[in-house]
């Protein structure tokens, strides 16, 4: 499900006593967090609660790649510390997280915070700080205002993008069919929601049912989209509301056409809460057989991609023992391009230096992605697309070309044409 019964002991362990400082931390010199031999971030993770099967992963993964990176001499002679504080996926422990990492831990900068519910709490106090806010964990479309926000960056797609991108495909290929859609009650549902009613007609979308994140039961929401005779189910979900809404429709006989949120369908995570969840009644990923979903990163059973292969020899060197699928993929991609950031933001790192690394030169970034970023200085947003797939087997299969569009309503999706690139020599980005 996520991490190694003793390591992640081992995490719960130092997460009670306070956090977890991984590499080390501490500021000095004229920059926060910055010294001529480091460079310290911070970040909020579900390392218990409701989101941590899977996610919890995902921090891990960005230190095996930052330890990658400062075994190759790091970022203009700093070596990458990363200091995780467990936020249980609630709003009110991450606010007090962040503080600390931020007053107390005096961090350069937070990065990937998870969650949409969690991270809003805390966008306002980073950004009246001046403190870096990179590569929200989240595709909340509130990040994608550099206007109002000029510090946070988020870094996969808007929902409302990802919404369009499922929305056009349950358009063309059911078209006419009944839809209903459960979604998380807050700006990550709700930017989904968004997305599939630009899409689709207003006269197929029978039900619309949210929860709220630490609920234990979607009964009465799988019910309703029942009722209203929903022949397809759009899921904005996390992982365990995807377990949990499938394992409900399963009892009340229930087979609609599933479409899943990439964050919510990771095969190896939702398996596992599958089994753990029905206690082993339902095991593998039958109940998610045939979901159509989207991702904007190579798949992690894609093991003739050149990213996915440094990928895994980086996992297997630094981070053994967990699971290699979609949120260690995230995590290294995320890793990967904060480490572009450094490295455009100059020797000299001042927290007003990367984020005009950023605003000027993110959009033309390569790296793991399949289509290009939209940073700019009003633009925060992160990718600005994904390509279509299916859950075959037990993968993630993609198919068809990536899709590009944009979240203002009635804006085209339009094919991307460009490819992906090939990892540079020895898998540390130059820019």
């Amino acid at each position: 499900m996520s991490l190694s019964m003793s390591k992640r002991r081992a995490w719960l362990l130092a997460v009670a006593a306070g956090g977890l400082a991984v590499v080390g931390c501490g500021s000095s010199g004229s920059t926060v967090g910055v010294t001529p031999t480091s460079v310290t971030f911070g970040t909020h993770q579900p390392l218990t609660g409701p989101a941590a099967p899977g996610y919890s992963e995902i921090a891990p993964a960005s230190i095996a790649f930052f330890k990658y990176v400062n075994a190759h001499g790091g970022v203009w002679g700093r070596k990458i510390n990363l200091i995780v504080k467990n936020d249980e996926y609630n709003p009110t422990q991450t606010v007090n997280v962040v503080h600390q990492l931020v007053l107390q831990e005096k961090v350069f900068g937070i990065f990937e915070g998870l969650g949409t519910p969690t991270h809003t709490k805390v966008v306002g106090f980073l950004n009246s700080e001046k403190v870096p806010d990179l590569f929200v964990a989240s595709g909340c479309p509130c990040w994608d205002n550099g206007a109002e926000h000029p510090y946070t960056f988020g870094w996969q797609p808007n929902y409302t993008i990802e919404g369009k991108i499922l929305g056009q495909y349950i358009a063309q290929h059911f078209a006419g069919k009944k839809v209903g859609v459960l979604y998380q009650n807050d700006d990550f549902g709700n930017g989904g929601l968004a997305g599939i009613r630009d899409e689709v007609p207003s006269k197929d979308i029978v039900a619309t049912q949210p929860y709220e994140p630490g609920t234990t039961t979607l009964a009465a929401q799988i019910t309703a989209i029942k009722s209203a005779g929903a022949e397809v189910l759009v899921d904005f979900t996390v992982p365990i509301y995807t377990a949990i809404g499938q394992l409900t429709a399963f009892t009340l006989g229930y087979t609609p056409q599933l479409v899943v949120s990439s964050v919510g369908i990771d095969p190896t995570t939702v398996a596992a809460l599958l089994k753990t969840i029905s206690k082993g009644k339902a095991s593998g990923t039958a109940l998610i057989e045939g979901a159509i979903t989207t991702n904007y990163l190579p798949s992690s059973t894609e093991t003739s991609n050149p990213w996915i292969a440094l990928f895994r020899r980086i996992h297997s060197e630094y981070d053994p023992g967990t699971p290699f699928d979609g949120n260690t993929v995230y995590g290294m991609a995320t890793a990967y391009t904060l480490v572009q950031a450094l490295k455009a933001a100059g020797k000299n790192l001042t927290r007003e230096a990367i984020v005009k690394a950023v605003e000027e030169g993110g959009k033309s970034w390569s790296g793991p992605g399949l289509v290009p970023f939209r940073y700019t200085k009003t633009q925060h947003g992160g990718y600005g697309g994904a390509e279509i797939g299916r859950v075959e087997g037990g993968k993630i299969v993609l198919s068809g070309k990536p899709l590009l569009t944009e979240p203002t309503a009635g804006t085209p999706i339009t094919p991307y044409t460009g490819s992906q690139p090939a990892p540079p020599t020895g898998g540390v980005p130059s820019e």
